[in-house]
């Protein structure tokens, strides 16, 4: 479902391209607050011994993004801290937090249109903590990767949109239980955010 919604709205995205119009001026910015579902890819990887499967979750997300020239903005994303359960085999094994701080560079398509399409990337570090488990000292270590995104921005004011975003992180952590390594959670999980972003 979350892939299928990824191609959508990049299918969207593009369909939605026109003749140049509107700017994203150079020197504007943007604040969006909203809500983000995060997806882990189905297949988590093998650890202890077993098939790992990671939950998704619901939080709040917030960017910040600064505009270095016209249509080309640098965003900062941040969120309120994602918790997972991770079951081992189908059977419950531990829990943890993470934050997915990510800078992404995007280009904000010109249309003469209320839709306002665009496309980034960018790099993105995963800070994993409070990590829980009845098997012992559970630890997984943060990550550093690639991130990939589409949007589009419906306006509606001069300077409000309701944003409908998906990104995909690259994440592989390794995990250890009580100082032993058993293997890398491979988590890649898509974001499907919902926001309402302000220009200033």
């Amino acid at each position: 479902m979350t892939k299928k919604l990824a191609a959508l709205t990049l299918s969207t995205a593009l369909a939605a391209l026109a003749a140049p119009a509107l700017a994203q001026s150079q020197g504007d910015w943007t604040l969006g607050i909203g809500v983000g579902y995060l997806d882990p890819k189905s297949d988590n990887g093998t650890l202890a011994g077993a098939a790992a499967t990671i939950d998704a979750d619901t939080r709040p997300i917030f960017t910040a993004e600064y505009f270095i020239r016209d249509n080309l903005g640098i965003e900062l994303l941040a969120a309120t801290p994602f918790k997972h359960t991770v079951a081992l085999g189908g059977t419950d094994a531990a829990t943890v937090k993470h934050l997915p701080p990510t800078l992404s560079l995007n280009y904000h398509f010109p249309t003469n249109s209320v839709w306002k399409p665009y496309v980034g990337a960018g790099l993105n570090y995963t800070i994993f903590f409070d990590e829980q488990s009845p098997l012992g000292n559970i630890k997984v270590d943060d990550s550093f990767g690639v991130s990939l995104q589409a949007g589009l921005d419906y306006m509606v004011t001069d300077n409000g949109a309701i944003r409908l975003n998906v990104r995909w992180f690259d994440i592989d952590s390794d995990v250890s239980l009580n100082g032993a390594p058993i293997g890398t959670a491979e988590i890649d999980p898509w974001l499907v955010g919902v926001s309402y972003v302000h220009r200033f």
